[in-house]
């Protein structure tokens, strides 16, 4: 009778290991939030991490580096955090100086007239969620059509291929918003 409990309480038992360590590891995300990305939907091909910076400007400042599809968050003492970012495609890079107007946590998205235009496939209309283009937070910059959002397609950080929105993967989007607020500036260098 032990015998034959035993081999079931085995594999059991090594499965629950195996997903621990797999947890543990960063490949399963049973909370929602992970090294993997947010909801399971992928790490970012380019680590969030501290470094040192020397640009002049103001702690809490964030500042969007185009040419290396970084964004930075200035931390002060000559150090910033440093996310990978997703940029504008060829023709839809800018550069200028702007505000957080709003945030938005699961934002719903509204594909204004000028994408439309170009594609006319697009919906109308997208309720916020873990399908949505902006993914799990959006910061709006100034009164432009442009924002610093999530995406659900983490394999375009690093990438030129958005319609000039700065895309992170929800991990980095979620932790960039929990340290900035409403009326930080945003510097947008596109060298």
């Amino acid at each position: 009778m032990i015998r034959f409990f035993a081999a079931p309480m085995t594999a059991m038992a090594l499965l629950l290991a195996g997903a621990a360590d797999a947890s543990a590891a960063g490949m399963i995300d049973f909370t929602g939030t992970s090294s993997t990305g947010y909801l399971g939907h992928g790490a970012s091909p380019i680590p969030r991490t501290t470094v040192m910076y020397n640009g002049n400007y103001a702690p809490g400042t964030v500042v969007v580096n185009t040419s290396e599809r970084r964004l930075y968050l200035v931390l002060g003492n000559g150090q910033a955090l440093r996310y990978g970012i997703g940029v504008g495609r060829d023709g839809f890079r800018w550069g200028g100086v702007h505000k957080i107007t709003a945030k938005k946590e699961w934002p719903d998205w509204t594909p204004p007239s000028q994408m439309l235009a170009r594609r006319p496939d697009l919906p109308r209309h997208m309720k916020g969620g873990i399908e949505n283009p902006l993914g799990a937070r959006a910061m709006y910059l100034g009164s432009t059509l442009y924002r610093i959002h999530g995406s659900n397609e983490p394999e375009t950080i690093g990438q030129a291929v958005s319609s000039g929105c700065f895309r992170m993967t929800n991990d980095d989007v979620t932790d960039l918003y929990s340290r900035v607020s409403i009326g930080t500036t945003v510097v947008v260098l596109n060298n």
